[in-house]
């Protein structure tokens, strides 16, 4: 087995990629002054929901857990374009593989990334992130904030597309460290030593081991 096997273990400052991400999505929000634009009214607008699902009492019993997780996996999938992430992820490969192909590599690596951090998001509470501002460019932004959790800041920023009028997640950058960059060194390194066969194959193998119980 390749790097694969260690994904989401990475470090970014001593950090693990699914600490971080968990950070993303799963904390209280104290927003600064400052022009807040549609990309970042629509990372708000996740950020809420996904708090008022944790915070719910009655989805926190145990026989809930399973309604809670869907919930969470709904409440981010709306934002964050899994397809767009997978695509600039894999690289210049995902060209050359048919539509079943894509639609497979984006369903698991949608798995890997959810599976790997929805734990932490249910059970998380930090000290709130701060949106600093925003850029745009055409159909491209970009929200920066500062994620404070255990008197430590994070500068953590959103880079998303607007695709049919929505603003949809297709990157994280986290102390200057592409998400998808990270991966997508990681999938090149398999792509080199091996094939795609492989490479999908050990995400399958990690998907599968995710998800059970």
């Amino acid at each position: 087995m390749l790097a694969i096997i260690n994904i989401g273990n990475n470090r970014t400052g001593g950090r693990s990629w699914f600490t971080v991400l968990m950070l993303v999505i799963g904390m209280g929000i104290m927003a600064v002054p400052g022009y807040a634009g549609p990309p970042t009214d629509s990372m708000k607008t996740t950020i809420d929901e996904v708090l008022r699902i944790v915070r719910d009492k009655e989805l926190k019993q145990p026989e809930k857990t399973g309604a809670r997780r869907h919930l969470l996996e709904k409440a981010v999938a709306a934002r964050f374009d899994y397809t767009e992430m997978s695509r600039r992820a894999l690289g210049a490969p995902w060209n050359q593989l048919t539509d079943q192909q894509k639609q497979e590599f984006v369903d698991l690596f949608r798995t890997l990334l959810i599976n790997s951090y929805a734990d932490k998001i249910e059970t998380y509470s930090g000290d709130g992130v701060q949106y600093l501002n925003e850029r745009t460019e055409k159909e491209y932004a970009e929200v920066r904030t500062k994620v404070l959790s255990d008197k430590t800041e994070i500068p953590l920023d959103y880079r998303l597309i607007n695709k049919a009028d929505e603003w949809r997640v297709y990157d994280v950058v986290v102390d200057g460290i592409s998400l998808v960059n990270n991966y997508r060194g990681q999938f090149t390194k398999i792509l080199r030593a091996s094939s795609y066969s492989d490479l999908v194959d050990q995400l399958r193998k990690k998907a599968d081991k995710l998800k059970a119980p």
